[in-house]
Order: C-alpha cells, then structure tokens, then sequence
C-alpha cells in the first residue's frame, strides 16, 4: 500500500520553521547586533574610536587555537545543513530551490569573480566614507597570530561567511518567504535589512553597505535564480579582506588604526 503525499504545510508551521532556522543562524546575530550597536552608541567615545573584531585568537596554545577555530567554523555550518535538509528535493537538482544545481561551474565561478570585483572596490569606499563620518567602527578582519594554519582557517572563515549568508539569506528564505505569499520585493527588501541589521555591530555605514548588498544579490539571484555566484563573491570578498588586513593595516596604519578600543 503506498504512503500518500505529504501534506502542504501550513502558515504557522511555515513561520515555527523560519524563525527556528533565524534563532539558530543570522536572526540571532541581528539580534546580538542591536545590542551592540545600542551598547557603542551609549559609550563615552564615538563609533569611530571603537573597535570590532572578527577573526580572533581562541587560545593562547596554537593548537587548541586551531582546534577551537575549525569546531567554531563546522559547527557555525550547521543551520546551513538544516537548510539543505529542509529544503532538499527528492529528484534532481536536490537543492534547487536554495538555487544550487551545480550544473554551470565556470559560469558560476566567472560571474561570481565579476561581482566580487565589481562590488569590492565600492565596498571599501562605504567602509572608508563611514569611519570618515564617524558612522563604522575600527574593523579588525584578522586578529590572529601567524602560523602555518592562519591562512587555510582565514579561507575557511570567508568560506563559512559566504555559505552561511547566502544559503539562508537568500537560498533559504527567498523560497519559504515565497511559500508564504511574499512578493519579490517584499523579500528582497526585507532580506537585505535583516543583512544590514546582523552587521550593525560594525556601525552604522557597514548596516547601509550591506543593505545595499542585499538588495543587489536579491535583484540577481530573482532575475537568475542561481545563488552560487552569490557565495563565491562573497567568499572571494572576504577572504581578500580576511588574508590582506595585515599588509593593509601596514601599508596604510592611518586608515586601519590598531590602538582603538573594543
């Protein structure tokens, strides 16, 4: 006797599931954001003579370091599972609705190397224009000692940021926004202030750079429906920003001042 099919899910249980994928991922990073963003803004010093850092030392000992770095990378991947799982398809392409098919690599990959060059250069500017304003804090991308295994866990870090933000920002809540009767621009406005919101921790200029992000990853990804390009930016961006800090933070010490503090 066959099973029979499964039944549509409601809207209730369609919102239980965004929120418990957001509490486990990015909607608890907003949230944490807010509270840091409302903690800078209530100190004596301004945004601008504040520091935050991302990629820090875990351990004094270099390989517990290490250790701690690749657990907090993996286990940082896990929503980006329950996505997949959530979303998975029982005929070919599996992850097509997270816009995953793995059916174009090289167009992927030249698309995504455009879109990291065209928007890195003005992502800078956004940065650069924000600590001028006094609006972003002093970003420290790298605040990790120098050995064998710094470079390969920077990559990975970039890799995790480009998986995890893509993946469910726009893979996983495009469809289930969709599921739930959203429009296109509904979704992708919303979605791009929810990435704002997550980086507020950085300052009020990295909210509005990523907005703007946000709006032109979601303008592609509903005209083109194809997300890898979209992660392969982003981890290209961010390993640049990751693995280049230190020769930046010589070549130009006014700009990356160090001596801020968090």
């Amino acid at each position: 006797m066959s099973s029979a099919p499964p039944l549509p899910q409601s809207r209730a249980r369609l919102w239980t599931e965004v929120s418990i994928v957001l509490a486990l991922s990015l909607g608890a990073s907003a949230i944490y954001s807010i509270v840091s963003i409302t903690n800078r803004l209530t100190r004596v010093e301004s945004l601008s003579q504040q520091t935050a850092t991302l990629n820090s030392s875990l351990s004094a000992r270099p390989t517990f370091d290490l250790i701690y770095q690749v657990l907090g990378i993996t286990f940082d991947l896990a929503p980006v599972a329950l996505v997949a799982f959530l979303l998975w398809s029982t005929t070919k392409p599996r992850l097509s609705r997270l816009g995953v098919d793995f059916t174009r690599p090289l167009h992927d990959s030249l698309s995504g190397i455009a879109l990291a060059l065209a928007i890195g250069i003005p992502g800078i500017a956004v940065y650069l224009g924000g600590r001028a304003l006094g609006v972003t804090v002093n970003v420290v991308p790298a605040a990790l000692d120098q050995y064998w295994w710094t470079v390969p866990v920077l990559l990975l870090s970039a890799l995790r940021a480009g998986l995890t933000e893509e993946l469910i920002v726009i893979g996983y809540l495009y469809a289930r926004l969709a599921d739930l009767g959203w429009g296109r621009w509904k979704i992708i406005i919303s979605t791009s202030l929810l990435r704002g919101t997550y980086h507020l921790y950085q300052g009020i200029g990295a909210f509005i750079g990523n907005v703007a992000m946000g709006l032109l990853f979601g303008w592609l990804y509903t005209r083109y429906r194809r997300v890898l390009p979209l992660v392969i930016a982003h981890t290209l961006i961010d390993a640049a920003i990751f693995v280049g800090y230190g020769w930046a933070a010589v070549t130009f010490p006014e700009v990356f001042e160090l001596s801020s503090s968090e």
